[in-house]
């Protein structure tokens, strides 16, 4: 199994130049200070404040340097972990915010929870927007996980691919009631090109930070 997208990149030559600019200045300002302290006039010596209130700037400047260093090799290093742990999610089902999730082996599941009791209607949408499964009833308040087996209201098994839902509830009082809803599936990739990992899950695409569940693959259970 391989991991897709993973590319990055990152400029150092402003910080080198910088780096290399103030070494620079720093050794000649030596220099011109050891020459001018050994050609100076004993009778009229040189203002050394001058000279030490420079050396003391240069010499903030220089720790500046090695601080913004140091910084940048944590962040790399913490960039680095987190990597390392979302490929661990690789072969993993996640659950995470969001409508869609992917049909594979005639399953696709979905998570939500609904605060009250209500009748709810649901339904599928292909990658195209097209309604491909509508289905009606009463709900109680709590949460659940809603599996569809991919077939069509005709019975027609669908493509494997990319769906979505979305459930309208009302209460017997008339009222909407909210639902939220959370996509799951199998991680096949990470994509590593953004500012933080995404896994891909067939053809959907989730960032890390929304996933709110990972368990092994092989322990999933089908729910309706």
């Amino acid at each position: 199994m391989t991991v897709s997208g993973v590319s990055g990149s990152s400029s150092t030559s402003g910080t080198a130049l910088d780096r290399a600019t103030i070494a620079g200045n720093f050794d000649t300002f030596l220099q011109l200070l050891t020459t001018q302290l050994q050609n100076q006039n004993p009778l009229d010596p040189l203002d050394t404040n001058q000279f030490t209130q420079q050396l003391v700037e240069f010499s903030g400047v220089e720790q500046q340097l090695k601080t913004n260093d140091f910084l940048s090799s944590l962040v790399q290093a913490n960039a680095n972990t987190t990597n390392s742990n979302a490929v661990g999610y690789i072969g993993k089902t996640v659950t995470a915010d969001g409508v869609r999730a992917e049909l594979a082996n005639n399953k696709a599941q979905w998570n939500f929870t609904i605060p009250d009791q209500a009748n709810v209607t649901v339904n599928i949408k292909d990658a195209n927007g097209n309604t491909v499964y509508t289905e009606s009833g009463g709900m109680q308040a709590g949460s659940g996980i809603f599996t569809w087996d991919g077939k069509d209201n005709q019975g027609n098994v669908q493509s494997p691919g990319t769906y979505s839902i979305s459930m309208q509830a009302v209460s017997p009082e008339g009222k909407s009631v909210n639902i939220s809803t959370q996509s799951t599936g199998v991680v096949t990739g990470v994509d590593f090109t953004g500012t933080e990992p995404v896994l891909l899950v067939g053809n959907s695409r989730l960032n890390l930070s929304g996933v709110l569940s990972v368990v092994q693959a092989s322990s999933d259970t089908s729910g309706s």
